[in-house]
């Protein structure tokens, strides 16, 4: 491949466009003879410090900012939309051969996204999804370790959608991945918006640049499906470039659910759309799955499927991993875990198990290591509103002391009379809630989810909730 193929919708003019490449990589570790090295300045390390290097080790080209002093050098504006920009040229442009739904928001992305995958395999249609709990093409799994994909691996993954011959792809896409340029040149057939509450502020610094990357997705997209009852839903209207159709559980829109019915394993709800009416029953209970199904329906029905087809096909999913997923134990109470780690994403699990639960709830929860600090006494202080007795323990500290992350937690907690209990070894925590439970109680291990790990200052271990619950009810732990 010619270096110019790479660089067509760059519109660069260089002389050395006509070198061949091998391959494309902005990572220096990974640069190879006959490579393109494309610089990126991230948060800790520039790329563009690394160029010299990079010839050294055979690179062929060069693509940054700036001048870095190397004779083959391309200059464009921003490396990050170029990386994938020039990404999607190497693999041919894989994201052109599939239509692209996206599901952004801070919380129901991955509930909301697995309802559509489902929903499309229940209708006969082959699809792929990209997502925080697991990759997809077809029905076969791959381990996913960024909610959205680096630029590189992202394109590498629609082309093999593609060539296994998937027409959609349903992915998540974070706030984070937007920012960086990620999804720079992909086209979205649709893209939901679910909520926006904070989180990532770590990251993004400001509530008000948070908002912004994940309008950004809007500009991208030839239709917007977006929350009505969100007020941030005017801001991502505002971005969207195509056509906007919005959802609501409060207020009339183009879909509204009425007459909701919240039951044990489920919820029930009449979808009204312009003048038809329709009864759907989702297999997740909570309100948010409301929410997050009637995000799915408008979606799909607004891509032409057949409605009473997608409501038949919603009402056979039946829940995703770590997200309100109850733990199957031979107890009088149950175990529920779920990967809330905002404020809203825990008032939202808390509020959805409180009508099924005849007894107390008690929440296990902590806050993770190296991120947003702010977060921290909010969650406190929703779990003090919400559950009947809190057992604040640790939750991926990583280079923080779990102590000090549970002093800010605290803080949150200060006029409660809601009971409260320390133990940061998230073990002895779990140990300590199922000890206290009675019959009729509910509890709540919030914060890990799909997660079967946790990430300690030595480094990451294996740690699977589901395991350590049945290990110690089985007393071998």
């Amino acid at each position: 491949m010619k270096l110019k193929e790479l660089l067509t919708e760059l519109k660069v003019k260089n002389e050395y466009t006509d070198v061949a490449v091998e391959l494309i990589t902005d990572d220096s570790r990974k640069v190879v003879p006959g490579c393109v090295f494309v610089c990126i300045r991230g948060k800790h390390f520039d790329g563009h410090d690394a160029a010299a290097q990079a010839v050294a080790d055979g690179a062929a080209a060069i693509v940054c900012e700036h001048s870095v002093g190397c004779p083959n050098e391309v200059i464009v504006e921003d490396t990050r939309t170029a990386f994938s920009l020039m990404c999607a040229a190497y693999f041919g442009h894989p994201s052109k051969r599939l239509k692209l739904i996206a599901v952004t928001g801070t919380n129901g992305k991955t509930t909301t996204s697995f309802l559509v995958k489902e929903a499309l395999d229940a209708l006969g249609v082959k699809s792929g999804l990209i997502g925080t709990v697991k990759n997809m093409i077809g029905s076969e799994e791959e381990p996913s370790s960024l909610t959205t994909p680096e630029s590189f691996a992202l394109n590498e993954l629609f082309s093999r959608m593609a060539e296994a011959g998937c027409r959609y792809c349903v992915m998540e896409v974070s706030s984070q991945a937007l920012a960086q340029g990620r999804v720079a040149g992909c086209e979205f057939e649709i893209s939901i918006f679910s909520n926006l509450t904070q989180d990532h502020l770590d990251y993004h610094g400001t509530f008000g640049a948070y908002a912004a990357a994940k309008a950004q997705l809007f500009g991208q997209t030839k239709k917007a499906v977006l929350n009505f009852d969100d007020p941030y839903w005017k801001l991502m209207a505002d971005s969207c470039c195509g056509e906007v159709v919005t959802y609501s559980v409060r207020d009339p829109a183009d879909y509204t659910a009425t007459a909701i019915r919240m039951l044990p394993k489920s919820v029930e709800y009449d979808l009204l759309h312009g003048e038809e009416k329709a009864h759907v029953t989702v297999g997740i209970p909570g309100g948010f799955s409301v929410y997050n199904s009637l995000a799915a329906i408008a979606a799909l029905l607004e891509l032409g499927f057949d409605r009473d087809a997608v409501i038949r096909a919603i009402g056979k999913v039946h829940g995703v991993k770590g997200r309100i997923e109850v733990v199957p134990v031979d107890t009088p109470y149950a175990v529920i875990i779920d990967y809330a780690h905002t404020p809203d994403g825990l008032k939202n699990i808390l509020a959805a198990v409180r009508p099924i639960t005849s007894g107390r709830i008690l929440t296990v929860f902590g806050c993770g290591g190296d991120r947003d600090k702010s977060k921290r006494p909010k969650m406190a202080k929703t779990a003090a509103e919400l559950s009947d007795v809190i057992i604040v323990t640790s939750d991926n500290p990583r280079t923080e002391d779990p102590q000090a992350i549970i002093n800010d937690i605290l803080a949150g907690l200060e006029g409660s009379t809601t009971p409260v209990f320390v133990e940061a070894d998230r073990t002895e925590a779990i140990r300590a809630a199922l000890s206290y439970a009675q019959a009729g109680d509910t509890v709540i291990l919030a914060g890990k989810g799909h997660e079967t790990y946790q990430i300690l200052a030595s480094g990451k271990i294996h740690y699977d909730e589901r395991e350590i619950v049945r290990d110690i009810l089985d007393g071998k732990r």
